[in-house]
């Protein structure tokens, strides 16, 4: 199953953080801000990672095959991991030296206003993607506060543009300080210390996709949600007696393994127990299509009360 990330969110953020890397880089050469030379690093580095996400939704989405029976849905938790990688390492470590490099050299800065006007414009455009990113997670996560709405999502390609877009606003109000103290109040230390602080933010940032990532990574299972209604669809059916035990891993963004072991009927004979499974197989794949892999297991009962064969059935996919 392909995974369900939206590439609209992603085309949307690279866009714009193309066009406001450009231009921050203009700004940067021209005054000579350290703090906007920080913030264009950080556009391009946004600019790469949405790159990188784009591929590896691309990746995720080939079918399964010999070596991967259950699809490459994970790999595009990889390249998430990579863009985590790539936010701490270009992003916030080279900022916080080039920030400290201002502090020991400071300079004047030349015409601050066009900074100013710089971030004021890049502020609409990560306010724009923001928004897109916003509305993609509130459409699947209405109830949820947008931190909440975060750390539940199994899909990187909304929640990293949401904290690559989160943390490039507060970046822009920093750089923005940083531009008012050194260029319009005399300080130059100023835009060194924004951009110290812009990278601080950036190696935060980058934690908290380094966590939801290797969670991801590592085996983390579905949803409580998608848990708490296969649990609800299988209980509705007057055949299953008990739901003993749910197992699940995430293998991409909407797409699930569950395991499941629970008792059926005790009057349920071999032929009786294929079609209960069958039922309810066919019940979880109509409620959660992410559901792509489904195993039952039911428990072995070698003989019935006239002490014939009574449940030859023990794992059934």
């Amino acid at each position: 199953m392909a995974p369900t990330g939206s590439k609209l969110v992603v085309y949307a953020a690279l866009a714009g953080n193309l066009a406001i890397a450009v231009t921050k880089l203009a700004a940067a050469s021209y005054t000579g801000s350290g703090a906007m030379f920080t913030e264009a690093v950080h556009s391009f580095v946004d600019t790469g990672n949405q790159g990188l996400l784009l591929y590896g939704m691309r990746r995720a989405a080939r079918p399964a095959d010999d070596s991967h029976n259950f699809g490459h849905g994970l790999e595009l938790y990889f390249w998430s991991f990579v863009v985590a990688l790539l936010i701490f390492t270009l992003g916030g470590a080279y900022a916080v030296y080039e920030g400290i490099e201002k502090l020991r050299h400071p300079e004047p800065m030349t015409a601050p206003w066009i900074n100013v006007g710089v971030i004021a414009l890049s502020g609409v455009f990560e306010g724009l993607s923001f928004r897109t990113a916003r509305r993609e997670m509130r459409a699947r996560f209405a109830r949820e506060s947008l931190w909440t709405a975060v750390t539940r999502s199994k899909d990187p390609s909304t929640f990293a543009i949401i904290l690559e877009d989160g943390a490039a606003l507060i970046g822009l109000g920093l750089a923005l300080v940083g531009v008012v103290a050194s260029g319009f109040l005399g300080w130059p230390q100023g835009d060194g210390v924004a951009s110290v602080a812009i990278g601080c933010l950036l190696i935060a940032t980058a934690g908290v996709l380094f966590r939801e990532t290797r969670s991801l990574l590592t085996g983390e299972s579905a949803s409580p949600r998608v848990i708490e209604q296969a649990r609800a669809i299988l209980a509705a059916d007057p055949r299953v007696v008990r739901i003993e035990r749910m197992r699940s891993l995430q293998l991409g963004p909407g797409t699930v393994l569950l395991a499941v072991t629970l008792d059926l009927a005790p009057d349920l004979t071999g032929d009786g127990l294929r079609r209960a499974t069958a039922d309810l197989r066919a019940a979880i794949r109509h409620g959660l299509p992410g559901v792509a892999h489904l195993y039952f297991q039911l428990p072995v009962r070698e003989h019935d009360g006239a002490g014939g064969a009574r449940n030859p059935l023990k794992n059934l996919e």
